[in-house]
């Protein structure tokens, strides 16, 4: 009989990362023993520090007044490669040294130099997947929070914006890097893709502190930004074939298009009809948590159908909560899903911090200068472009335009994607790639605050006209009631006929 262990051990993905030379499947399955406690340990640490960074950043943002959401942002960066090496990724970080996680695990845990590479890659696989994990859950928990029937009804306005805030940063930032900067034709069009963006999950997170998601305007900037996802999709598809091709693949782009029109729709024409039969089914089961756990089969269903036809999970998540909050369950769920909630959303905002690398700030480097004026163009260009999305919205008169324009800002994760995907193809130079990253990190903590400041002005303006109203109502009244009162003249005719 042949023996395969050896060959089965060899060849596993894993085991070429344990096993840097050849070993027995002895010492193999030993070293394999060895590193997964440790990959555990070094994700306990790293959910500690997550937890500890999102919780005192989010408090310290409460009291001074700005969305929680901004502090778990800046305490991902605090943690993450700009300052304290806590929460790093492989990509960020040449060797294993450049974190303290795995270093204080070398220290205390018994961690073999020779180990230490599996072991930080294992432990940072897992906290990217819990972080994409924690964004499912919020535009799951945010499409609970949403009203169907209102996103149909701003359709139109919402398509609208979305296509502007799409052709409009793309066209200005494009054409602007070719006439102003010369930057090659190629890599003029990836940064202005990159512009398209709009996050999705910052925007709607503080639309929900504010308690304006289910505002029209909050409807209106929800169903833009998953259109707004769904085209920036299709614009990354289409500028990473032209970046590898240099021609764009048609095909590839039709049957994007033509897969988010029949997910989004389909989904939710059949998960309305379905929903009936789910609640019907949530009510016969008896076991514990027979709601939630049955919520999320159906959104994780949902989300993988998206992520096989490769469009965003999130969308299937997104779909999800929209057909489950036309349901009598809705309520309910939405006080289930929000301890869940609480534990993995913060993952995602700290990751995205922690992988913001604000060392491209700095003017010192010469090879930052280039980026940094880059940078201020694409930042001007990535606010106005969003801004005037809100001033195409039509037919709704007394809106607040200003607020729906500034919710399309934040660039965020989505932004993130579109600079490493650049850096991987190697279309991307240090200056733009750099130029990108500093675009992506202003409009992210811009946006929080300035969406908070443009809600509170309108929020004034109404409180003043609700106050005004009943002093003009009684000067109207009173003006009437005078001018009732006032005695008639008597006419001519009857003064001569009373005096004879």
């Amino acid at each position: 009989m042949v023996d395969l262990t050896g060959w089965t051990i060899s060849q596993s993905p894993i085991s070429q990362l344990l096993v840097p030379h050849p070993m027995t499947p002895v010492l193999a399955e030993a070293a394999e023993a060895e590193v997964g406690p440790l990959v555990l340990a070094g994700v306990l640490l790293s959910l500690i520090t997550v937890f500890l960074a999102a919780k005192i950043g989010g408090e310290i943002c409460a009291r001074i007044n700005l969305p929680p959401v901004l502090g778990e942002l800046v305490g991902g960066v605090v943690v993450g490669v700009s300052a304290l090496h806590l929460i790093v990724f492989p990509e960020a970080v040449a060797e294993t040294s450049g974190s303290l996680i795995i270093n204080f695990l070398q220290a205390t845990a018994g961690l073999r130099p020779e180990a230490a590479l599996p072991v930080f890659q294992g432990e940072s696989e897992v906290v990217s997947v819990l972080a994409e994990l924690g964004v499912i859950i919020l535009l799951f928990e945010i499409g609970l929070e949403s009203d169907l029937k209102e996103l149909i009804r701003v359709g139109p306005q919402a398509a609208v914006v979305a296509i502007v805030g799409v052709v409009a940063p793309f066209a200005a930032g494009t054409i602007g890097l070719i006439a102003l900067f010369g930057v090659p034709t190629i890599p003029a069009i990836f940064a202005g893709a990159a512009l398209t963006a709009t996050s999705i999950g910052i925007t709607a997170k503080v639309l929900a502190e504010i308690q304006q998601l289910s505002s029209k305007e909050g409807q209106i900037i929800i169903g833009a930004a998953v259109l707004d996802d769904v085209l920036g999709i299709i614009v990354l598809a289409v500028v990473a074939s032209l970046a590898k091709t240099g021609e764009i693949e048609i095909l590839n782009v039709i049957y994007l298009i033509l897969g988010a029109a029949v997910f989004l729709v389909g989904s939710i024409l059949v998960g309305r009809l379905l929903s009936p039969f789910f609640v019907a089914l949530v009510e016969e089961l008896r076991t514990r948590g027979q709601l939630l756990i049955s919520s999320l089969i159906f959104a994780f269903i949902l989300a993988y159908i998206a992520a096989a036809i490769h469009l965003e999970a999130i969308l299937g998540a997104f779909a999800a909560g929209l057909i489950l909050a036309e349901t009598s369950k809705r309520k309910e769920l939405e006080e289930q899903i929000s301890p869940i909630a609480d534990m993995l959303v913060p993952i995602f905002f700290v990751t995205v911090g922690a992988q913001t690398d604000l060392s491209v700030l700095n003017p010192t480097v010469p090879s930052n200068r280039e980026g940094l004026i880059i940078a201020s163009f694409l930042v001007i260009v990535a606010i106005i472009g969003k801004v005037v999305t809100g001033f195409a919205v039509f037919g709704q008169p007394g809106i607040n335009r200003w607020a729906i324009g500034v919710g399309m800002i934040p660039r965020g994760e989505v932004g993130l994607v579109f600079a490493g995907v650049g850096a991987a193809s190697g279309v991307l130079s240090e200056s733009l790639g750099a130029a990108i990253i500093v675009m992506v990190i202003l409009t992210t903590f811009l946006a929080p605050p300035l969406l908070r400041v443009v809600f509170k002005d309108s929020a004034v303006e109404a409180e003043k006209a609700r106050l005004a109203a009943p002093v003009l109502a009684e000067a109207d009244g009173q003006m009437m009631s005078a001018n009732n009162t006032k005695t008639p003249e008597p006419k001519e005719s009857e003064s001569k006929s009373e005096s004879s």
